[in-house]
């Protein structure tokens, strides 16, 4: 009981402390609702880009994945820092200048409306179907793990069915998430991350304290970090930031499908880059993101070393990983792995509660915000532009929200059906590739180049989403697609994209060259130091690697599942 009062406490707080510093915020009009009009600061634009993508899907399935996999898939946090310093440096003074809401609002200046309604589309059905299902059920499945939700509830009868309290917890947090999303707009969405960022830094950062408390010998930090490398070097070397071909982040794909993944994401993604186009003015946005780069280099110790202390726990029988049936064999059931580890290391219920509520603010910040941009990307993209012209202000601003809510109600639909997925992570990022490879090409095209024509970016939407679908789902495609690597594959499917583009600009060019246009809406000054800050990072990032890089990796394979004492797996 101590515990959910103090969930719901800090839960409140935070919507509190929300609602005092937006509640004089304008958000009847369409860049007050979905761009914040353009007021965000780079305090404001770090913390809501890092707890947009810090969700659940990163702390519930990234720390499962390392349990899996080991070190190596770091890269979904550190290789991010590539695509972050390409951001502030390429993209974002290309975005602030063209005065756009959407990315899909570009691409319509860039070659034609078609385009626009084409992305629209593609953002539209990824968010619905993949991401935030993924985000309420990773979320549901982090909170369970970490509470005894039905006894929450008083141990009613229909809760005793797992698939009744996961339907619960999605419920909840999709309620929770659409108020944010569909009543405070923007600005409530990136003041309530900021909030819950500072709280999930911290709590984060103590789960990966006790757990190695709880790991070492004699109850300190060190003797854990001792135990931890002899155990990581003992179970199939899993402090090794080198992946094998056959892991989820291989080293090689670092180079192609990895890190087109990433620049997507932070530099295209129209659920990451709203905050940085709601930027007061460029030098803010460039700060905003270099120092969300640099809070990534620090993610792993929360991302990831959970996860390695559980294999740890896991092989030494201290730690109780429910097995999930995966093919022909019994698996630990990796989406569960944070929650019980959390619930193992915070013995208090004050404690408990607080990264309850944290964590909760973490699913609620990465629901809020896709949620938000979907209601943009409708409104704005498709609404205003080919139902209701005319429509003002206020009535796109109403349409957005009433698309919102059954866009939740769909997404609750999906999430309920992932809990067979193997690899949340890995499913997530497979999903990823089929719809943000083909978008990431055109917009770099967009960018780049001038004569390249309108059906050339369509085509190459439409048939980049179809390509990596059919080498990712069709079995006689698949076959082939596996021996070169997924990753790989969708690198391959960009560079072919991009190739065709270019073809068409020379064979079939559009009449007149694109000239981008400044919209003068924002300051466009860079930082100063953002140059040298990109190139610190960098190097950063290098020296990373090569501290815990191991290439024989390469002929002993991937670490494989952690295996417990075979007492536990007798008892279970």
């Amino acid at each position: 009981m101590i515990a959910l009062f103090t969930l719901v406490f800090f839960t409140a707080l935070v919507a509190v402390g929300t609602w005092l510093l937006t509640r004089k915020t304008e958000n009847s009009t369409q860049e007050g609702f979905f761009l914040a009009g353009r007021s965000l600061t780079f305090p404001i634009i770090a913390g809501s880009l890092l707890l947009t993508n810090l969700s659940t899907e990163q702390m519930v399935g990234l720390n499962g994945s390392a349990f899996k996999d080991g070190l190596s898939v770091m890269a979904w946090e550190v290789v991010a820092v590539v695509a972050l310093v390409a951001m502030a440096l390429f993209f974002l003074p290309r975005f602030l200048k063209s005065g756009v809401t959407t990315v899909p609002e570009f691409l319509a200046q860039r070659f034609n409306p078609r385009v626009e309604l084409i992305c629209n589309i593609i953002f539209l059905a990824a968010y619905m179907i993949v991401l935030m299902p993924i985000i309420l059920y990773t979320g549901a499945q982090g909170m369970i793990g970490m509470m005894n939700v039905a006894a929450l509830f008083g141990n009613p009868a229909f809760l005793q069915d797992p698939a009744n309290e996961l339907l619960l917890v999605i419920i909840i947090v999709a309620v929770i998430g659409s108020l944010y999303a569909l009543v405070g707009g923007l600005r409530s969405c990136a003041v309530s991350d900021t909030l819950n960022g500072i709280g999930l830094l911290i709590g984060g950062l103590l789960v990966s304290y006790f757990a190695l408390q709880m790991l070492g010998s004699d109850g300190s930090v060190a003797a854990g970090l001792k135990e931890l490398a002899r155990a990581g070097a003992e179970d199939g070397n899993r402090l090794n930031s080198i992946g094998a071909n056959d892991a989820e982040a291989p080293f090689f794909a670092l180079f192609t499908g990895i890190l087109m993944i990433h620049v997507f994401y932070w530099c295209t993604n129209q659920q990451i880059i709203q905050r940085t186009l709601g930027a007061k003015n460029l030098a803010e946005g460039q700060k905003g993101v270099l120092l969300t780069a640099f809070l990534k280099l620090i993610g792993p110790l929360f991302l990831v070393l959970p996860g390695l202390i559980a294999a740890a726990l896991y092989t030494q029988g201290r730690l109780d990983i429910p097995l999930k049936s995966v093919g022909d064999e019994m698996r630990p059931d990796t989406a569960q792995v944070y929650g019980i580890l959390v619930r193992n290391v915070l013995h208090h219920p004050v404690m408990l509660g607080f990264f309850a509520s944290v964590l909760l603010g973490a699913i609620l910040s990465s629901f809020n915000s896709v949620l938000n941009s979907t209601c943009t990307l409708f409104s704005l993209g498709i609404y205003k532009r080919y139902i209701n012209c005319e429509a003002s202000d206020r009535r796109v601003v109403v349409i957005g929200q009433i698309f919102g809510f059954f866009i939740t109600i769909g997404s609750v639909i999906c999430a309920t059906q992932l809990a067979k997925t193997e690899s949340i992570f890995n499913y997530l990022q497979s999903m990823n590739a089929i719809t943000f490879i083909p978008i990431l090409s055109v917009v770099l095209i967009g960018f780049c180049t001038k004569r390249v024509p309108g059906f050339a970016a369509g085509i190459s939407l439409v048939g980049g989403v179809l390509l990596i679908a059919l080498g990712y789902f069709v079995p006689s495609f698949n076959a082939c697609v596996n021996k070169i690597g997924q990753y790989h594959f969708a690198f391959l499917v960009m560079v072919l994209l991009i190739v065709f583009q270019l073809a068409m600009g020379k064979f079939a060019p559009r009449k007149n060259p694109y000239v981008p246009k400044d919209a003068k809406v924002v300051d466009l000054t860079p930082w100063k130091y953002a140059k040298i800050a990109g190139v610190a990072l960098l190097v950063i990032i290098a020296l990373i690697y090569a501290a815990f890089a191991d290439f024989s990796v390469f002929k002993e394979g991937k670490p494989g599942y952690p295996r417990p004492p075979e007492k536990t797996v007798a008892q279970k």
